[in-house]
């Protein structure tokens, strides 16, 4: 996929926290832009990547829109389009991240926004669209209800292995260990879909990508669907790798339980982060227990947790062996931190299940009225 977008990442005031969660995804990896720079007057003058991975990867942070567009010119790659890597709870855009807005509008930026608060109905933020000819692209906007789908079973003539990457909590890295997977794969030679379920994923590029929480309820499980089947019945992958929403138990994004029931992985990764304690925005909702959360998704979805991924936020690098050696010896499963160590090591250890796989015979039972 060819960057279609040369793209400043607004993220003031949250990059580098659970909030800056979009920003750090599209710093790390996207198909979608080219990234010039990112927006957060807390690490003006730093490297991005230094800032979230402690490893440089060229895109500076800028104290302002406008100086992110100076950089950009300098590098002789003006930006184009204002992305909103912020991803606060809720998913509202605060009062200073509008006014940014609007003057990145002003300078004639696209503005790309994956918040629940659309920027194409807000009467100001669209007048000025309007005035200086820019687009607005609200990612989390659902689609008209006669363009969804609903579950039909069709998942079943899916012969590629299913992967789904679910968490032990929201935020704690499914869909960079998901992205991480497929690349790996890749780099072994096999054919590998992402499925994204979530505004990020749609901005990095995934392809075959649905945004699970903007969805009526009575549709989510044939979008999820839906999507699974198109990258098989259009690109015949050997994998397909489908990124969590939340998890099971979070008592605000209790997602998981969709993706178990229509996307029907033949296998599960489980992200945790184990230096958590409560559930992400909420003390005094302790995480359960890692072996119970693996006891939940084994016996909702009759399939396997085959290994956990470690996120190592507030972990001391040099513990970082050590806990995932813990981790095997309490649930039984290899653990590995994919961030720091790439996904290799996890997916080598996937490979057997890709041996000796046999197309599923059962009758496609979609109406074709429905896919046109």
């Amino acid at each position: 996929m060819t960057p279609e977008a040369n793209a400043i990442v607004y993220c003031e005031g949250a990059f580098n926290t659970l909030n800056g969660k979009t920003a750090h995804g599209l710093v790390r990896f996207t198909r979608r832009y080219r990234i010039v720079a990112v927006v957060d007057s807390r690490h003006a003058g730093q490297d991005a990547g230094e800032v979230i991975d402690g490893k440089a990867n060229g895109i500076p942070v800028a104290a302002s829109v406008e100086d992110a567009l100076t950089l950009g010119r300098q590098d002789g790659t003006p930006a184009t389009h204002l992305v909103i890597g912020i991803a606060p709870d809720g998913g509202r855009l605060g009062s200073q991240a509008r006014r940014d807005v609007i003057a990145a509008i002003g300078h004639k930026l696209n503005v790309d926004c994956g918040l629940h608060d659309f920027l194409s109905e807000d009467e100001e933020i669209a007048m000025h669209a309007d005035r200086n000819g820019v687009i607005l692209r609200d990612i989390r906007k659902p689609p008209d209800r006669s363009r969804l789908h609903f579950f039909s079973g069709k998942i079943e003539s899916v012969a590629a292995l299913k992967i789904a990457v679910l968490g032990t909590d929201s935020a704690v890295g499914k869909r960079t260990t998901a992205w991480l997977m497929v690349q790996a794969f890749e780099r072994l030679g096999y054919k590998a879909e992402m499925i994204g379920t979530g505004q990020t994923a749609w901005m990095q590029g995934a392809r075959y990508s649905m945004i699970m929480d903007s969805l009526v309820n009575d549709f989510v499980s044939g979008e999820i669907e839906h999507a699974v089947w198109s990258a098989w019945n259009e690109q015949h992958p050997d994998v397909i790798v489908i990124e969590g929403q939340g998890s099971l138990m979070n008592p605000a994004y209790p997602g998981g339980f969709e993706i178990l029931a229509a996307g029907r992985p033949d296998l599960v990764v489980l992200q945790h982060a184990p230096a958590r304690k409560d559930y992400d925005g909420f003390p005094g909702y302790p995480i359960q227990p890692l072996s119970r959360q693996i006891e939940a998704v084994e016996i909702l979805s009759g399939k396997p947790v085959v290994a956990v991924s470690v996120n190592h936020e507030n972990l001391a690098a040099d513990r970082i062996p050590a806990i995932c050696n813990a981790i095997e010896t309490v649930v039984g499963l290899p653990a590995f931190d994919v961030l720091r160590d790439r996904a290799d090591d996890l997916v080598d250890r996937l490979i057997p299940h890709l041996k000796n796989r046999q197309p599923v015979t059962s009758a496609d039972k979609t109406d074709e009225k429905s896919e046109a």
